[in-house]
């Protein structure tokens, strides 16, 4: 299978590049961080293609799949990885620039990819597209506002995706993960390693090879299952009880 990854320089994404080409599939790596991709390539100098890509720029998506190389261009699999949580302060305190570059990445950046690799899909009626949702998108916290809703976002559009691809063997998946240690909070508390690491203290969280095995099992199903949903988390991570403000 031909596969295209976005975020692949890091955390889901390089798992992800990495368990497929070691299973002898052809992976499209893409991501901003353009070091990381070299070092993909050396590891991994047949079967791959990488590109340095932000996939919030509509026409930089838009030339990248127009010219893929002969052997890359009949993408089997699109996954929607890259993703980011920026800050996590209440709503009414929150930066509206971090805000716009949630929605600019976990949400423009699955539309812009979708846009341009599903009616391959389709005219070949065969293909598959992973969607990175989050717990979040289901379950609010505070601080989680423009977050969680782009998370949302990615859930709904899976399923109306699958609405309207209904009579192709197109299929579609959205994969919502709870807590898991790789680059995510140190992205989204700016670098601060300790305070990151302190999120996941006395607690086991998921990896990304969790998450890379997990899509590897949904990607591989018989042609006739479609996997709509699949929502995992640790065994130490459980739903909290609803808060209450009181008057004094």
């Amino acid at each position: 299978m031909i596969i295209f990854i976005t975020g692949a320089t890091s955390g889901f994404g390089f798992a992800m590049a990495t368990r497929f080409l070691n299973h002898g599939h052809q992976v499209i790596a893409t991501g901003r961080r353009g070091e990381n991709l070299a070092e993909l390539k050396i590891k991994f100098p047949k079967n791959l293609h990488t590109i340095k890509l932000d996939i919030r720029n509509r026409e930089e998506v838009k030339k990248t799949i127009a010219h893929l190389p002969e052997d890359f261009k009949k993408i089997d699999v699109l996954i929607n990885n890259a993703g980011l949580a920026l800050g996590i302060n209440a709503a009414q305190k929150a930066s509206l620039d971090d805000w716009e570059v949630m929605v600019d990445t976990n949400i423009n950046g699955i539309l812009n990819c979708t846009h341009y690799i599903l009616p391959g899909m389709v005219e070949r009626n065969f293909g598959h597209i992973v969607n990175l949702g989050s717990i979040a998108g289901e379950f609010p916290y505070p601080g989680g506002n423009v977050y969680g809703a782009t998370k949302a976002f990615a859930h709904q559009f899976t399923l109306n995706l699958k609405a309207d691809l209904l009579g192709t063997k197109v299929r579609v998946t959205s994969i919502e993960p709870g807590m898991c240690q790789t680059e995510f909070s140190e992205v989204r508390f700016r670098g601060d390693k300790e305070k990151a690491d302190s999120v996941y203290k006395g607690m086991t969280a998921l990896t990304a090879d969790d998450i890379a095995e997990t899509i590897d099992w949904v990607i591989s199903r018989p042609a006739h299952i479609n996997i709509n949903v699949i929502s995992l988390m640790p065994t130490q991570q459980a739903f909290g009880a609803f808060t209450t403000s009181r008057n004094n």
